[in-house]
């Protein structure tokens, strides 16, 4: 700032306006000096001192400010350096891009201002499904969109609904909570190119950013946007009967965890060690025919071949015969163990048995030999056995808690898994899947883990809460039933038949019954029916599969040219 200005407005400050200064008079415009116009002033009033006389010093006239020099301080108009005062004089307006937030009276987004309700979660009954509940959760939150968009009239609550829901099928941890509500924007923007209010009539003309239909046309009293949410997201009803659809008698049924006395063959006929007998039921006529009895020994495991002619018998004494059941006759016997035999499964020609001497024999049932493998790796009873379904790799559950996988058959384990807290006897391989296998545990693990035997790697583990006795994979879905015994106190129910959607691990359907351990099961050649065997002396049939359609099988177009 230079000096000269600093000057200017110091003597603005001093001095008052040109208008109010008594000595302001035309000869100050002429260029005459004020100090010479005061100092002949003094003259006149010396010659002629005795004619005026000043009643009171207000009257007298007031002598300007004088500079450090004695120089009288010219006045300055402040409107050549200051601009003129904006007020009292009429603005233009201004138009600009900034939007200015409306706060009008809505009732959809002031119930989504509102806190999320206080819901205290009813104790769930143990006989009520996971999928029940996830249904029932489901149909509230489709309510109370139906009613956001019907009462309250919010046209993106269809919109928000068909978003928001995940597809059937998953992880119901990726859904949202049902007193949960979509985040709205707390202000409303509009410029006044888009939306013009009327002040007379109240209202607003705006863009619908999801145009509809008009309500002129609409026969129903439901908007559209209810028809929306009533007709998104809905299952397929499918049917599961709770109740057994046959059941038969079956005394002498032994109550053993680690025995395997029922299984169906390809052929509809069904398999049942009964003490020291073993019959067969046809399903096809409901007929029921004795295939042996060996007096003196008890049956401790069963096992059809996989052209359903032979059936493996192993029994208390460490006997395994072959039996073909057209002819009612005793093909081969072997005498290889040294305890019972609670375990038999078959790959092609090959049979397979474990017994509580530990130890694991692979029999080709074309050769003289005995035997042509021995395998040890469990330290106490073997009582589970599964060949996977391309033959490759085979699965052995003990009752010292390990779960061993074996490379085909050679004696050499592949992975040995020691998760379980339990006996392992309930294993299944999946029929989708290449190298996943389920598993579960006794009454001290009560869980169903799943593995990929490919890479020796943990999935997955549930807890059931009951101990685990069988395991069977649906062939015509991706569910899993499980039959259960000893419950914990949490549970409460025990000797359960459950189906599991292995997507999500979810209960499909919880079948009661049985007044005992549920130690047997059992999947028919089609896969639509399950038979279960128990304590209590009998075999129920489950219709779980019959609805669903079984997968087409793929043609060997090589075979067909040929």
């Amino acid at each position: 700032m230079s000096e000269e200005y600093r000057m200017k407005l110091r003597s603005a400050t001093k001095c008052k306006h040109d208008d109010t200064l008594p000595w302001a008079g035309p000869d100050t415009a002429n260029g005459s000096s004020l100090f010479d116009a005061n100092n002949s002033s003094k003259e006149e009033s010396s010659d002629d001192s005795d004619s005026t006389h000043f009643l009171h010093d207000s009257e007298r006239p007031l002598t300007p400010d004088l500079t450090d020099n004695n120089s009288p301080i010219v006045t300055t108009d402040l409107t050549a350096f200051f601009p003129p005062s904006p007020y009292g004089r009429p603005r233009k307006p201004i138009q600009g891009d900034r939007f200015i937030p409306q706060r009008d009276p809505h009732l959809a987004r002031d119930f989504q201002l509102m806190e999320p309700f206080p819901r205290t979660p009813k104790r769930k009954s143990t006989d009520q499904t996971d999928q029940q509940t996830e249904e029932e959760q489901r149909e509230s939150r489709r309510m109370l969109y139906f009613y956001r968009a019907e009462c309250l009239g919010d046209r993106y609550a269809a919109d928000d609904y068909i978003t928001s829901e995940p597809p059937l099928g998953m992880p119901s941890s990726t859904r949202p909570p049902l007193n949960s509500r979509t985040v709205r924007r707390f202000y409303q923007f509009s410029s006044p190119q888009s939306e013009r209010r009327s002040y007379n009539n109240t209202q607003y003309t705006t863009r619908d950013p999801s145009p509809t239909s008009s309500h002129r046309f609409r026969t129903s009293p439901i908007s559209e946007a209810g028809h929306r949410i009533l007709s998104a997201h809905l299952r397929p009803q499918r049917h599961i009967n709770q109740t057994a659809i046959k059941i038969l008698d079956a005394p002498d049924l032994q109550d053993d965890f680690y025995l395997n006395l029922v299984d169906w063959g390809s052929n509809d006929l069904l398999a049942v060690g009964l003490g020291t007998c073993v019959y067969l039921w046809d399903a096809n006529s409901s007929k029921v025919t004795k295939l042996c009895d060996l007096v003196t020994e008890n049956i401790t495991s069963v096992s059809w071949a996989n052209e359903s002619k032979f059936l493996a018998i192993g029994t208390n004494r460490a006997r395994l015969m072959l039996w073909d059941v057209n002819t009612s006759e005793r093909v081969r016997t072997w005498m290889n163990h040294e305890a019972r035999i609670g375990a038999l499964a078959w790959n092609s020609n090959i049979l397979t048995s474990g017994g509580r001497d530990t130890r694991i024999f692979h029999h080709d049932v074309r050769a003289k030999d005995p035997y042509f493998r021995k395998m040890v790796g469990h330290s106490q009873e073997v009582c589970g056995l599964k060949w996977s379904p391309d033959g490759s790799q085979l699965a052995s559950g003990g009752n010292d808690n390990h779960l061993v996988i074996w490379n085909s058959h050679q004696d050499l384990i592949a992975h040995k898994f020691n998760q379980h807290v339990a006996a392992v006897k309930a294993i299944a391989w999946s029929p989708f899947e290449r190298g996943v296998l389920a598993s579960g545990g006794g009454t001290a693990d009560k869980t169903i883990k799943f593995w990929n035997t490919n890479r020796g790697s943990l999935l997955d583990s549930y807890d059931t809460g009951s101990q685990v006795c069988n395991l069977v994979w649906s062939k015509r879905s991706k569910e899993i039933v499980s039959s259960h015994g000893y419950a914990s106190q949490q549970v409460g129910n025990s000797n359960q038949v459950v189906v599991w959607d292995t997507t999500t691990m979810s209960r499909v359907a919880v079948l009661a019954g049985h007044n005992s351990r549920v130690l047997y099961m059992a999947l028919n050649e089609n896969g639509s029916t399950v038979v279960t065997g128990a304590g209590d002396e009998t075999l129920r049939f489950w219709d779980i599969f019959g609805s669903i359609e079984p997968p087409r099988k793929d043609i060997d177009r090589h075979s067909i040219l040929r």
